[in-house]
């Protein structure tokens, strides 16, 4: 079992920025990816970014190309998504991630909601 928190989220002027951590526990040498998603009210959970765990290759949704970074802290199995210039179609909820191939299983934090609202 994998355990995930995250934390960072909160309101955010349009054009600022933020960042979101996510703290993860158990077992997770067995995690080959993890990534940040967003979801709204009424609408499908969708990829932010993503980023693989051996080699570090990273991947973002169009709609942040440019605007966000992930990154890990493998010291402290730390995942952070880092964005900047906000808008409000940003706004929602945003989850962390992590993938076990072996069990092919998905780990999800709670969610921390981000608002980007003036």
């Amino acid at each position: 079992q994998v355990q995930l928190v995250e934390s960072g989220g909160g309101l955010v002027q349009p054009g600022g920025s933020l960042r979101l951590s996510c703290a993860a526990s158990g077992s997770i040498f067995g995690i080959s990816s993890m990534g940040w998603y967003r979801q709204v009210p009424g609408k499908q959970r969708e990829l932010v970014a993503s980023i693989t765990v051996r080699d570090v290759r990273t991947a973002y949704a169009d709609s942040v190309k440019g605007r966000a970074t992930i990154s890990r802290d493998n010291a402290k199995n730390t995942l952070f998504l880092y964005m900047i210039r906000l808008k409000s179609e940003d706004t929602a909820v945003y989850y962390c991630n992590a993938f076990e191939p072996v069990t092919s299983s998905n780990y999800w934090g709670q969610g921390t909601q981000v608002t980007v609202s003036s």
